[in-house]
């Protein structure tokens, strides 16, 4: 008979439940702990700070090395025990459970001065895992500070308002430490918050992950470390302001920079879409950053770059570091700048182009099933509408951009969740026809012919097309700015992969790396 001796680590088992708050492992923790240099370890006078505390594995895990690293300067384990936990470990809770939950993973104890805690030192039983109950305060239905719902958040006292106290400036939190100096800052803080919906649909949420390293900078440690979404290289929706996103990609105190593809490679079972980084900032440091690209599938783990994150000026982060030496290859035939103005997104139309909030939705259903001498323009929609995928309207119900109706065009999903394929398939959109929200409208704004839409449906089905489209779509979301990176072709023809891969000079290694990551698209998903 096998026993089986193995006690999991409380932590790690935590770190994979499905939740609403996203726990970091200690494997993760370590990680990034391994980014701040040694010596920082060993040095009895260095604060740290977690501003966003739910398990307290980052601050436990810093105690550990505290404890192996100050042996010197306190030979009594228990002074060493005092001095790490009163005077260099300070953690934030973020509702009363994960205060309690952090207090009892650093301490050993739910109380700081419990008998059972490995610290003698406190009379306070919260130690210096920081929470209170906390009120955001309401203007116009919002939180004037983290833009909360009053809906949704103004609660009896009895429930958690998550109204955090590091992204609030009145928090008694900066009160009571206003005076100190936090040498290391480090988290995983909560990455968004619900906003709630007046209109009785689902609820929208809005990142608030930004505001915590807003206030972090703002304490100036010497270094700071978090982990959050990687949307932000890419896309800048989801209520972060453009100002900061431009503020991270242009940062040069950003020292090393690790992006995972998949939320999955740090959070088991945790949907996080586009992928989640953690970086570095050095508040000494001024350069290029050393950023680590890692794949799902675990190719390439090791390959990294020194650059710029905005190295190409282009307002985002290019992810795929395969992806550099392709575009430093387009841009020798195209020009330095086709992506400022040969680029295919000039063709394409803003999105709910046709529509307005109550005309040509996704979800109107005023069309007609035949046409008829009035209901004669023929209306695009989204099939799960109705598996036809097509219905006729008057001109009248187009509320914008009619005159767009008459001109050859080319119609493609707006959004579309098939990493592989990148794209939905894209169509013909012949004279006499519009679309709801559901498309964007390639060729609105030209004087295509029906051959030159038939080619340029040909150039969108290569994988050429959809890898330089996969660089900045990260999410389903696929509104114009994804195609900033495909260069303009010459329409009067058809195009096809091994046309492209020669018109550009690819190696074999970058056209087997496309190949690999591109699935074809079938003719007959082609209309």
């Amino acid at each position: 008979m096998t026993i089986n001796n193995y006690n999991p680590d409380v932590l790690s088992c935590i770190a994979n439940l499905s939740s609403d708050e996203v726990f970091t492992s200690p494997q993760l923790a370590n990680k990034m702990l391994d980014l701040i240099p040694p010596h920082f370890f060993c040095d009895p006078t260095k604060r740290f700070l977690d501003p966003c505390s739910k398990s307290g594995v980052f601050l436990r895990e810093i105690a550990k090395r505290l404890i192996k690293g100050l042996a010197p300067h306190f030979p009594d384990l228990q002074e060493r025990l005092n001095h790490i936990f009163t005077k260099q470990l300070f953690g934030i809770g973020i509702t009363t459970l994960t205060a309690q939950l952090s207090r009892r993973s650093l301490y050993c104890s739910r109380e700081a001065n419990g008998e059972y805690s490995v610290c003698t030192a406190f009379d306070d039983e919260n130690g210096n895992i920081f929470y209170r109950t906390l009120s955001h305060q309401w203007e116009n239905g919002r939180c004037i500070e983290c833009g909360a719902s009053q809906e949704v958040f103004a609660r009896d006292e009895k429930l958690e308002s998550h109204a955090y106290h590091f992204i609030h400036s009145y928090s008694p939190f900066f009160e009571q430490y206003n005076k100190m100096k936090f040498d290391v800052i480090i988290g995983n803080p909560p990455y968004q918050l619900n906003l709630g919906n007046s209109s009785g649909n689902k609820s929208k949420s809005k990142a608030i992950y930004h505001l915590f390293i807003e206030q972090a900078k703002a304490l100036e440690p010497d270094y700071l470390v978090m982990i959050i979404p990687s949307r932000w290289m890419t896309v800048s929706s989801e209520g972060i302001p453009q100002s900061w996103v431009n503020d991270m990609i242009n940062d040069k105190k950003i020292k090393v920079l690790h992006d995972f593809e998949t939320a999955q490679q740090c959070f088991p079972g945790v949907p996080v879409e586009g992928g989640v980084c953690y970086f570095l900032r050095d508040k000494s440091y001024s350069g290029k950053c050393q950023y680590f690209f890692h794949r799902q599938n675990g190719e390439n783990d090791a390959n990294f770059h020194m650059n710029y994150l905005d190295s190409y000026k282009l307002g985002f982060i290019i992810r795929d570091i395969e992806g550099l030496g392709i575009l430093d290859k387009i841009k020798i035939i195209e020009g330095d700048d086709y992506f400022e103005k040969t680029s295919f997104s000039s063709l394409v139309s803003p999105k709910d182009f046709f529509t307005n909030k109550t005309h040509l939705t996704s979800k109107w259903k005023g069309y007609k099933d035949e046409k008829d001498t009035i209901n004669s323009i023929k209306y695009y929609f989204n099939k799960q509408l109705n598996p036809k995928g097509f219905g006729w309207i008057s001109i009248d119900q187009i509320p914008k951009n009619a005159s767009i109706r008459s001109i050859h065009k080319v119609y493609i999903p707006a959004a579309y969740g098939g990493k592989e394929k990148v794209l939905g398939v894209p169509f013909y959109g012949e004279p006499n026809s519009v679309c709801s929200q559901t498309y964007l409208t390639i060729g609105y704004n030209s004087q295509l012919t029906e051959l030159e839409c038939r080619n340029i449906i040909s150039y969108i089905c290569t994988k050429f097309f959809r890898y330089l489209v996969s660089i900045k779509k990260k999410t389903q979301n696929g509104a114009r700015a994804v195609y900033q990176l495909v260069p303009m072709q010459d329409f009067s023809q058809s195009w096809n992969d091994e046309k492209l891969y020669a018109k550009y000079g690819l190696t074999p290694d970058e056209i087997a790396f496309i190949e690999a990551m591109i699935r074809p698209m079938e003719r007959n998903d082609v209309e």
